[in-house]
């Protein structure tokens, strides 16, 4: 079993002692770990941080073949800054939600010219990127740095809400308690909290998912304050469901894929083509301009930012 000198700390719920939670899980992580690209010890800064814009609420295997692509098309922060942001709008395909794209242009952008091209490792130089929040510059910083900072993900709040608080979900938003029983059970060890911070990420991934848990292969299910207490359904607000058929979304998705194939300018009629509801048609193509995914070029005229 992994040695660990944490020393115990009160966590209320946990039923374990610190060493031994962070020996079980970092054994399992170990041993049932997924061979990521970005997570290999010659894995760059960079490659990290692309990895964490582009699995904000997308699935591992629709990111590696765009994170492979994308890294090597631009292995650096300088080669995308070199581009056009419409570029990385183009690169960024069917991942959802392409003002990632922009806001990681922007970052590498920054990068580039405030940074001489690497990714800063300083935590608090992170979060002053542009589209780098809270969770994002603590995942750079742990995974990429090797430092101890906090990084609560949805399958790490849901770890942490079975395994310590006793419920099925966490609350809809962070809560200062959550952040509380989080640091209580971070690893002194700046490289073991590293490893911890991804191990438990990977437990709420792989065995304690949302939909289907599965307890009896969990290495905390003899300790888990849920599964003790018989797996009590979850009492809170209405957990709200993503939808994607006939919302906005979905328009503004056809008519950015109609801009990423031209490579070039495309005239209103070519938009008007992909959806019926021509109100809501327009409202999704205001929502790209707004949003700086799409750039009038004339009227009726419109290609991706340049």
């Amino acid at each position: 079993m992994t040695a660990i000198t944490t020393a115990p700390a009160a966590v209320p719920g946990l039923t374990m002692p610190l060493p031994a939670l962070h020996a079980t899980v970092l054994d399992w992580y170990e041993a049932s770990k997924r061979d990521l690209p970005w997570r290999t010890p010659d894995a760059t800064p960079w490659a990290v941080m692309v990895s964490e814009f582009m699995l904000q609420q997308t699935p591992v295997k629709r990111v590696l073949p765009a994170w492979q692509a994308w890294m090597t098309r631009w292995p650096t922060p300088a080669d995308l800054a070199a581009e056009p942001s419409g570029e990385a709008v183009r690169m960024w395909g069917r991942l959802g939600y392409p003002r990632r794209a922009l806001r990681l242009h922007a970052a590498a952008v920054a990068i580039t010219e405030e940074h001489d091209g690497a990714v800063p490792d300083d935590h608090a130089t992170l979060l002053s990127l542009p589209g780098v929040g809270e969770y994002t510059a603590a995942a750079v910083a742990s995974f990429a740095f090797r430092q101890r900072h906090v990084v609560l993900d949805t399958n790490v709040r849901r770890v942490f809400a079975r395994a310590v608080t006793g419920v099925e979900y966490p609350a809809q938003a962070t809560t200062a308690a959550e952040r509380r029983t989080a640091a209580a059970l971070l690893p002194e060890d700046a490289g073991t909290a590293a490893t911890w911070a991804v191990g438990v990420m990977e437990l709420g991934a792989l065995v304690c998912t949302a939909r289907s848990p599965e307890c009896g292969d969990c290495p905390l299910f003899e300790h888990c304050a849920w599964q003790r207490a018989g797996r009590p359904p979850y009492e809170g607000p209405a957990r709200r469901g993503q939808t994607y058929e006939g919302t906005d979304r979905q328009v503004r998705g056809k008519l950015l894929a109609v801009l990423r194939e031209a490579h070039g300018s495309v005239p209103q009629a070519r938009l008007d083509v992909v959806w019926p509801d021509a109100v809501q048609r327009a409202r999704a193509l205001d929502g790209l301009v707004a949003d700086g995914l799409v750039e009038p070029v004339e009227q009726g005229v419109y290609r991706l930012p340049s």
